[in-house]
């Protein structure tokens, strides 16, 4: 299995925040997990709010926890609120049913890790994500 570097996670964090600065959004925070869910790279812009970390951790974790982004968790959920109530209780690192979580794919499409990016609208913090893996040269 492909591991995502450190460069290929700090890449995608810098291209988040660039891409949420030219989008004039509120502060954002990226985190970066392996595939594993452990940290690989996070940054929390000047006043982004202090749960912010925690947010993008548990949108990042719950896309790897359920293998599919946020996005359709935040879906999934509205279908079956009970199960993804459980489910988040059982994520070790969180489970957010909203938009802003996205996989991290290699070039073979496997998954390889996650993004997770809070502080905007959950639409917005998803098109930040989606440009910080786009930057990278990875898949979403």
């Amino acid at each position: 299995m492909t591991a995502i570097t450190l460069d290929q996670a700090q890449a995608i964090v810098t291209a988040a925040l660039k891409e949420g600065r030219a989008m004039n959004l509120a502060p954002l925070t990226v985190v970066v997990l392996d595939a594993g869910g452990h940290a690989v790279a996070l940054a929390r812009e000047d006043a982004s709010s202090n749960m912010r970390p925690q947010i993008a951790t548990a949108k990042a974790s719950g896309a790897l926890a359920m293998g599919v982004p946020s996005r359709k968790i935040a879906q999934i959920a509205e279908e079956r609120p009970a199960f993804i109530a459980a489910a988040a209780g059982l994520a070790p690192g969180g489970l957010i049913p909203a938009a802003g979580g996205v996989l991290i794919r290699d070039a073979s499409g496997t998954i390889i890790g996650a993004v997770g990016v809070t502080g905007d609208t959950s639409d917005n913090d998803e098109t930040a994500a989606l440009a910080g893996i786009k930057a990278a040269g990875l898949k979403d």
